[in-house]
C-alpha cells in the first residue's frame, strides 16, 4: 500500500501540467505545501477508524458463530412445559448435539437461507426437550411466523405413538410421565370423541385419547386412497409436492397415485403441561430439518410481559431459585 504522502502527491500531480522547476508559479507551490499536513491528518484519522473497525470485526463475527452453530439463548413466554420449563424461563440451547443449522431467514428479513446441517453428535432421543421451528397450524403447509417451540420429545421416526386415557405409549410400551408433568383438570376426553382442532383431520382422536399414530420416517410408504386423502394432504405438500382430489384418484405432482415415498425423517412433540399444550396433536410431526437445539440450562428468568421500563418491578419478579435449573 503507497504512504499517504505519495497518495497525495498522486492526487496534486494528476490534475496539474508537468511545468519546470522554475515555471511554477508560487500561488500553486504554497498550497502543495499547506495541503501536505491536511492529507497526513486526514489519512491518519481514516487509519484510526479503520483500525477502530477491523477490532470489532473478530468479536462480531465470533459472537455471531456462536449463535448460529453452538449456544444460543431462548425465551419461553408461555406455560406448554410446566412444570419443567417455567414461563419467564430463558434457556441456552445446545445447537450442536444435533448438528448446527443456520436460521430459516436472514434476520429481520423473510429472505431464506439455504439449509445445510453440520454433523452432530447423536440424534433426537425419546424424553430429550427440544427447540424447533414451529412447523405451522395443522392445515397450514408452511407459516409466516418466525416461531420457535420448546416441547418434550416423545417419538422418533417410525414409532407408533397411542395415548390411552392420557397414558403415553410407544410402540406398545407405557411412558412414564416426566416428573414434572401437569394436569389440571380429571375431566378425561373419552375415546371416539374426535375433536375437531386435532391432528390429522377427520381423524377421531382427542388429546387424551390418541392414535395410533406412526411417525414417517425416511424411506416409509403411505397408502393414499379418497377416505385418507386430508390427514396426509397437508403433510406432502410441506415436502414440496401437491396433492389433490380428483374424483376417486389422489394426485401428487399431477400424478394419479396409491403411494407416497416420505423424503425426511419426523418426530412427534408433546408439552408436559399435556390440557395446555398445542403440539404435535395438534399439528402434526416436526421434520429433522426444523429441530434448532437442546435445552441445556435455565439462565434467567422474569416476568417478559413486563415493560423493561417499569425496572423495579421487573427486578422484582426475578426468580432465583430458576436461575441454573437443568430441564429434565
Amino acid at each position: 500500500m503507497s504512504s499517504p504522502h505519495g497518495r497525495s502527491k498522486r492526487q496534486v500531480n494528476a490534475g496539474q501540467r508537468d511545468l519546470g522547476k522554475h515555471d511554477v508559479p508560487a500561488a500553486i507551490g504554497k498550497q502543495a505545501v499547506k495541503g501536505a499536513p491536511h492529507a497526513t491528518k486526514e489519512s491518519s484519522f481514516l487509519k484510526r477508524i479503520y483500525s477502530m473497525g477491523a477490532s470489532f470485526v473478530a468479536p462480531i463475527t465470533f459472537a455471531l458463530l456462536l449463535v448460529t452453530f453452538v449456544v444460543q439463548g431462548y425465551g419461553v413466554p408461555t406455560g406448554s412445559m410446566e412444570n419443567t420449563v417455567m414461563t419467564g424461563d430463558f434457556l441456552f440451547v445446545n445447537k450442536f448435539i444435533y448438528g448446527a443449522r443456520p436460521p430459516q431467514y436472514i434476520p429481520l428479513t423473510r429472505i431464506p437461507i439455504p439449509y445445510f446441517r453440520l454433523p452432530g453428535l447423536r440424534l433426537p432421543q425419546r424424553g430429550d426437550i427440544v427447540v424447533f421451528d414451529w412447523p405451522g397450524d395443522r392445515d397450514e403447509v408452511s407459516t409466516l411466523l418466525d416461531t420457535d417451540y420448546v416441547k418434550r420429545c416423545i417419538g422418533l421416526p417410525g414409532d407408533t405413538i397411542s395415548i390411552v386415557n392420557r397414558i403415553v405409549y410407544v410402540n406398545g410400551n407405557r411412558v412414564p410421565f416426566p416428573p414434572g408433568v401437569k394436569f389440571d383438570t380429571y375431566n378425561v376426553l373419552p375415546k371416539g370423541y374426535a375433536d375437531p382442532m386435532i391432528f390429522p383431520e377427520g381423524s377421531d382422536f382427542n388429546a387424551d385419547n390418541y392414535g395410533p399414530i406412526v411417525v414417517p420416517k425416511k424411506g416409509y410408504i403411505i397408502h393414499l386412497n379418497p377416505s385418507d386423502f386430508l390427514k396426509w394432504k397437508i403433510f406432502i405438500e410441506r415436502e414440496g409436492h401437491a396433492c389433490s382430489l380428483r374424483g376417486a384418484n389422489v394426485y401428487v405432482d399431477n400424478k394419479p397415485t396409491t403411494n407416497y415415498v416420505v423424503q425426511g425423517n419426523y418426530y412427534f412433540m408433546m408439552g408436559d403441561n399435556r390440557e395446555n399444550s398445542l403440539d404435535s396433536r395438534y399439528w402434526g410431526f416436526v421434520p429433522f430439518r426444523d429441530i434448532v437445539g437442546e435445552a441445556m440450562i435455565v439462565y434467567w428468568n422474569w416476568d417478559q410481559a413486563l415493560p423493561i421500563y417499569d425496572l423495579p418491578q421487573k427486578l422484582a419478579s426475578i426468580k432465583w431459585d430458576r436461575i441454573g435449573i437443568i430441564p429434565r
